[in-house]
């Protein structure tokens, strides 16, 4: 696997902002505390939350892919989640990278570095 830290472009910046608008729309600190957006190979974004709960709950980027897909897209191209209450771009998880590897292995993800995201 190879890991490409390259420079944010004009359409990761509008992910980000999409994403960062569905969290801020939407958290309330308890259930909902992420919020992720997906690009999809035509350009269409689509977004999705966290649902916590104590016996687990989805992902903000598996909401996303589930969203995506109900909206019809087949093949994605980015993804990036955002915390709430400042927190900006979040890594995924664990489960949530191996569900990306596995069901997406060539989608772009936004995640945090030293320099800012990449």
């Amino acid at each position: 696997m190879t890991f490409d830290a390259r420079e944010l472009d004009a359409d990761d910046l509008e992910l980000i902002e999409f994403a960062t608008a569905i969290i801020d729309r939407t958290a309330d600190g308890d259930v909902h505390s992420v919020g992720a957006a997906v690009r999809d190979s035509t350009g269409a974004l689509h977004g999705g939350v966290n649902v916590y709960h104590f016996t687990g709950g989805p992902c903000a980027e598996l909401v996303a892919l589930g969203a995506a897909r109900a909206g019809g897209a087949t093949e994605l191209r980015t993804i990036v989640a955002i915390g709430d209450e400042g927190r900006g771009v979040l890594a995924p998880c664990d489960k949530d990278r191996q569900i990306l590897l596995d069901y997406h292995p060539g989608i772009r993800v936004i995640i945090p570095t030293p320099d800012g995201p990449k």
